[in-house]
């Protein structure tokens, strides 16, 4: 997945799914026949330079920021051997902030020479520190999307698309006005396709289940996200087009190309790091299979193709992004962040079950018995259900920037100097889970935002903006910030709407958790 809100007509969307904290959860009005989206508008060695921000400005003692980057090439492989295998991402983390006693300290991440030659960034851990990591007149977004590396172009069509651009250059605007464009355009479908898709996916699971008495909910998932995505986005069936079911493997290899340097994968260690982390896979092996997305999404883009030119974007160009927007951004999110919420609220059992069944199903009855924006707006456990699984685990836990300028960053307890051209890390999910900020921070707590508690939304940050900001041109927030939270309550609603209650098994995957569907309990009031 900071803002500044958008006073073009042509931006406002409306799709008004997150709203300054109030303590009156239904003050908002709408109108129930109409699907109203509001997506408002996703250490250089330098010589010591005089610090740009008057010391004057922080009231905290100011710390040298500890630990340091070791010897190069050797450092660096042991660093992402203990980030990766013998601690693991958490524990490489804590393990620091125990040493160091900081949250804020120098380290090396992956992947490290020879993909990323310099490996070496100043880690911020806490929610104090890490929102300078969206505040664009600090810190540069231009081809940090991944991190210390970046993927060959070849696998975008040799474009540089708008996650690697920073708002300073001219296309970051125009290609995110023609997002906004499509998400306006094609916003009455958004809940109706979504219904349909994933009552395909339900119909999946019950099946399974009768047939073999468990289910995968990430397979089913996978298809219909993707269907979901084609059909309310760009009016297309993907199983009516020559691209059939392959979409979501296809889209997942075309990931794995990219993110490879930085995933585990579950190989053997050493075959493991020695291929996948030290070289880049070829975009050649991918590229017929690239070349198949790209041709139906290029087919069914034209009234949105028609905006690119009109803006000043080459078809070919808007295409790619268009792509790109949908298969790693959306897509890759419904995959990492669905098995997830599905995972935390499986976990939360019966009562939390029964709660949000009931809420869900009282709101809607209300709503005439048709599931609306209205509707949604008056269920407010469902919408902190959703909050509090982007808290506790966001889609993409890192963020990176490279400061712009000489700065001044602050923690809880201290503030530290940071040069010029250094590049700032953030792990996203020890600052949503800050313990200064979140009572029981290491908990599932489903009614955390419901009441008083919506104060704290701004410290959800899952869409590299506080989540009570708003995209914009100026910002590097997600685009879609709105729409992914509006697809993500349709689950919870979908899902309660059928069901009193579910069991799941969870596993592991490269991407995230593995959910199997084990029971589901149909609807009984």
């Amino acid at each position: 997945m900071a803002s500044t809100t958008l006073s073009s007509s042509f931006l406002q969307l409306d799709f008004p799914l997150t709203k300054k904290p109030s303590s009156n959860l239904n003050r908002l009005s709408f109108i129930p026949s109409q699907i109203k989206v509001k997506v408002k508008a996703s250490v250089s060695e330098k010589p010591f330079l005089p610090i740009s921000e008057p010391r004057q400005l922080t009231k905290l003692p100011i710390t040298k920021i500890p630990g340091d980057y070791g010897i190069p090439i050797i450092t660096p492989f042991q660093n992402r051997l203990d980030y990766f295998y013998n601690q693991g991402r958490d524990e490489y983390f804590k393990s620091r902030i125990r040493k160091y006693k900081s949250t804020v300290f120098r380290t090396n991440v992956p992947p490290g020479p020879p993909i990323a030659p310099n490996p070496n960034v100043v880690v911020l851990l806490d929610s104090k520190s890490f929102p300078v990591l969206f505040d664009v007149t600090k810190v540069e977004k231009r081809d940090v999307f991944t991190g210390t590396f970046m993927p060959s172009t070849d696998l975008t069509g040799g474009y540089r698309v708008l996650s690697y651009l920073d708002p300073s250059e001219p296309k970051h605007g125009l290609l995110k006005r023609l997002i906004f464009f499509q998400l306006k355009s094609r916003r009455e479908h958004v809940i109706p396709e979504f219904r349909s898709s994933y009552d395909e996916l339900f119909q999946t699971l019950e099946s399974e289940l009768a047939s073999k008495g468990k289910s995968s909910f990430n397979d089913a998932n996978d298809q219909a996200g993707f269907n979901f995505l084609a059909r309310s986005l760009f009016g297309s069936n993907p199983g009516d087009s020559s691209l059939g079911r392959d979409g979501p493997k296809i889209v997942q290899k075309w990931v794995l190309f990219q993110l490879s340097p930085i995933l585990k994968l579950g190989l053997p260690k050493f075959l493991e790091d020695t291929i996948i982390h030290n070289f880049r896979l070829p975009p050649s092996l991918i590229k017929k299979e690239y070349q198949r997305l790209y041709d139906f999404f290029y087919q069914s883009s034209g009234f949105v193709l028609d905006e690119a030119q009109r803006l000043g974007i080459s078809r070919e160009e808007a295409c790619h992004n268009l792509l790109f927007a949908t298969c790693f951004n959306s897509f890759g999110g419904m995959k990492l962040f669905f098995p997830n919420l599905m995972k935390w609220i499986g976990r939360g059992g019966m009562k939390l079950h029964t709660q949000l069944a009931m809420e869900i199903r009282s709101a809607v009855r209300s709503a005439g018995g048709v599931v609306t924006m209205a509707a949604m707006e008056n269920m407010p456990l469902m919408k902190s259900v959703v909050y509090e699984a982007f808290r506790i685990d966001p889609p993409v836990p890192l963020q990176f920037g490279k400061a712009k300028r000489n700065l001044i960053i602050e923690s809880h307890e201290h503030a530290y100097e940071v040069k010029e051209g250094e590049m700032l890390f953030g792990y996203q999910p020890f600052a949503t889970k800050d313990p200064k900020v979140f009572d029981r921070a290491e908990e599932f707590v489903g009614d955390r935002f419901v009441g008083e508690g919506e104060k704290l939304l701004k410290h959800v940050v899952w869409s590299n903006g506080p989540e009570t900001e708003n995209s914009s041109v100026g910002n590097k927030q997600c685009a879609g910030k709105d729409f992914v939270m509006l697809f993500s309550r349709l689950l919870v609603v979908e899902l309660f709407m059928r069901y009193d209650s579910f069991e799941i098994q969870v596993g592991t995957s490269p991407l995230g958790p593995s959910i199997t569907i084990t029971s589901l309990k149909r609807s009984s009031f």
